[in-house]
């Protein structure tokens, strides 16, 4: 089991989670982050803080959010990043990428 960040965080990026990260296991992607589900210890530290209510377990995620599930884990294999399991976020571990799901994501500043 592991946390995982939906839609909510799209385009809004607000960090605040990964101050609080005690593994820092949540990744900065070009339009949303992503928790690396090996490296997560289910804390929820993060859950607590984040403004828009983004995180979720992945045993609680609404049915309307549940591929999230496979997006977070997605993007840290070879079809997007190939970052597996980094250890840690680092500046080397920051990118413009982002699984196609979220790339192709409506834009809400267009609304």
């Amino acid at each position: 089991m592991a946390y995982v960040i939906a839609d909510t965080c799209i385009d809004v990026k607000d960090g605040v989670c990964t101050e609080v990260c005690p593994v820092d296991c949540i990744y900065e992607g070009g339009r949303m982050f992503y928790i690396q589900p090996d490296e997560c210890i289910n804390c929820a530290i993060c859950v607590s803080v984040c403004p828009v209510d983004a995180i979720w377990c992945e045993t609680e995620i609404p049915e309307e959010a549940s591929q999230f599930i496979d997006i977070n884990a997605e993007f840290f294999g070879d079809g997007v990043t190939g970052w597996g399991a980094p250890g840690g976020l680092a500046p080397e571990f920051r990118t413009a990428e982002d699984h196609p799901d979220v790339a192709d994501w409506h834009d809400r500043t267009e609304d």
